[in-house]
């Protein structure tokens, strides 16, 4: 039984120490927890006052900005009333100044009719003094102002009939005998290079605007970028009153093209200044030479010409913005090519020749802006330049009779180009405007006293007129071609020339018994 008391006084010493350490690391535990709430505390509080700081700072920053920004909306302000000030004062000015031009207008027009009024009073008196003087003249003669004035008119018509006759003959015959060749070869060129009896029709371009307010921008300040424009172009910009509308003149169409495509670009774009043109302009030129590369594609395509050079092809290409007399010079091209064709494998003849220089006869028109010489020329050396066909050559030069066509195809050409370019609706005018051409030439001729018949023919190119022999001679014949041309030149508009051509005709006849 001794043993038995140590081990229970062991076991609750055991107890009481476990009992006393769980309390102490309790009081331990909760210790450390009230320091890291403390600490958090602090961590919290010191956040927040720096938080707060921050909000000051960025508050200020925010506050100092909108008054940065109200001094500069200030300072603008302030300009803008001075300009507006300016403005008025100018204006101002010119009221003023208009006032006074008015009042001096004004006073002219005063003296003006002063003076209108004393010479109408002069010009009744030399009425009154001339109608006396008639008066007396008619008593004198015996005749009355219509009978005088009728016989010497009858008797100087019969006096001047036969010499105007004879000196028109004389003076025709020595103009031919100097400048027929010359007045050939210089209406012949000028006709080839320019094609410019339609200028209305041909060296303008319109471009629509979405508002007159983009006249301004194009316009630019001090004109800088209407300036740029028309430097890197090479055109006249036209812009005037009318309505939301701009007008692009200039000779070369291929120009005027890239100036209109470059202008509708910088619409669309919005944003219109010298280095955005520049680019436009760029653009412009490179749409405008794929556009070319692809119609000269399609033109050997719908031809059947195979094996042209590549800058032959361009060539063909540009011919898409050269017209004559209206007429598009590609799709006349290609015409020729196709009739020159058709003609060549009716007649058993060659016909890749003939669609080949038939396509190729008016290549020299896309050279001829740029360069000295006539289309056939120019044609002519470009084909040399890429060894081209002899035979093609000839034909493209024989074309409008340079020279002698060397082969039957060469002919075909000259026929085919006649055909596509006189055919009734072929040239600047629509067929009603072609009809109503003819009848107006044919009318023209039938309205002078002696003509028994008028034919217009050759495409309203010549106008062929029969007269009564009993009414019409010779010397009247003369007399009577230059007043018809003098009166369809007064009255009609058409291109190139009109040849005037009066017959007369006096027959005999007798029979044999």
């Amino acid at each position: 039984m001794d043993y038995i008391i140590p081990i229970a006084v062991f076991l609750i010493s055991a107890v009481i120490f476990t009992l006393v350490g769980m309390y102490i690391r309790k009081k331990i535990a909760e210790s450390k927890i009230e320091g890291a709430e403390s600490q958090a505390k602090k961590i919290i509080e010191m956040a927040n006052i720096d938080a707060e700081k921050r909000k000051k700072e960025e508050i200020f920053k925010a506050k100092e900005e909108i008054m940065n920004a109200r001094k500069d909306l200030d300072q603008e302000i302030r300009e803008r009333r001075g300009e507006v000030q300016n403005q008025e004062r100018r204006l101002i000015q010119k009221e003023e100044n208009l006032e006074k031009k008015q009042e001096i207008v004004e006073k002219k027009e005063k003296d003006l009719q002063k003076k209108y009024d004393e010479l109408d009073l002069k010009k009744n008196e030399i009425q009154e003094i001339f109608n006396k003087q008639m008066n007396e003249l008619q008593k004198i003669s015996g005749l009355t102002k219509e009978e005088a004035k009728k016989i010497l008119l009858s008797e100087m018509d019969k006096q001047l009939t036969a010499e105007k006759a004879t000196l028109i003959k004389d003076m025709e015959n020595k103009i031919k005998e100097v400048a027929d060749k010359s007045a050939k070869e210089m209406i012949g060129y000028a006709i080839q290079k320019c094609a410019a009896d339609h200028t209305s029709e041909t060296t303008v371009s319109i471009v629509s605007l979405p508002n007159d307010d983009m006249k301004g921008r194009i316009i630019g300040r001090e004109g800088r970028n209407i300036k740029t424009l028309e430097t890197l172009t090479g055109i006249d910009l036209i812009i005037d009153d009318t309505p939301e509308a701009v007008v692009i003149s200039g000779f070369d169409p291929l120009r005027r093209e890239v100036a209109r495509i470059a202008i509708e670009k910088l619409i669309d774009d919005g944003r219109i200044h010298p280095a955005k043109i520049e680019e436009m302009v760029e653009k412009a030129k490179e749409e405008v030479a794929n556009v070319i590369k692809e119609e000269g594609e399609r033109a050997v395509l719908e031809t059947g010409v195979n094996g042209l050079h590549p800058d032959l092809v361009k060539l063909i290409g540009k011919l898409k913005y050269r017209t004559s007399y209206g007429q598009n010079v590609l799709n006349h091209s290609i015409e020729v090519s196709n009739l020159a064709r058709i003609m060549a494998e009716e007649l058993g003849l060659d016909p890749k020749l003939a669609r080949r220089a038939g396509l190729l006869h008016d290549i020299g028109k896309a050279l001829d802006h740029d360069m000295e010489g006539t289309h056939v020329e120019l044609g002519v050396e470009v084909l040399k330049k890429y060894k081209e066909n002899e035979n093609v050559i000839n034909a493209v030069q024989a074309h409008h009779g340079d020279v002698e066509p060397k082969t039957i195809e060469a002919v075909l050409i000259q026929a085919a180009d006649a055909i596509s370019a006189s055919r009734p609706g072929a040239r600047r005018e629509t067929l009603e405007a072609y009809i109503k051409r003819l009848e107006q030439l044919e009318s023209i001729a039938d309205s002078f006293d002696g003509v028994e018949k008028s034919f217009a023919i050759q495409a309203g190119r010549e106008i062929r007129i029969i007269v009564e022999p009993e009414k019409i001679n010779d010397d009247q014949m003369t007399l009577m071609a230059r007043d018809i041309a003098k009166k369809v030149e007064d009255e009609m508009e058409y291109p190139g020339q009109i040849k005037v051509n009066v017959v007369r005709e006096t027959r005999v006849i007798d029979y044999a018994k």
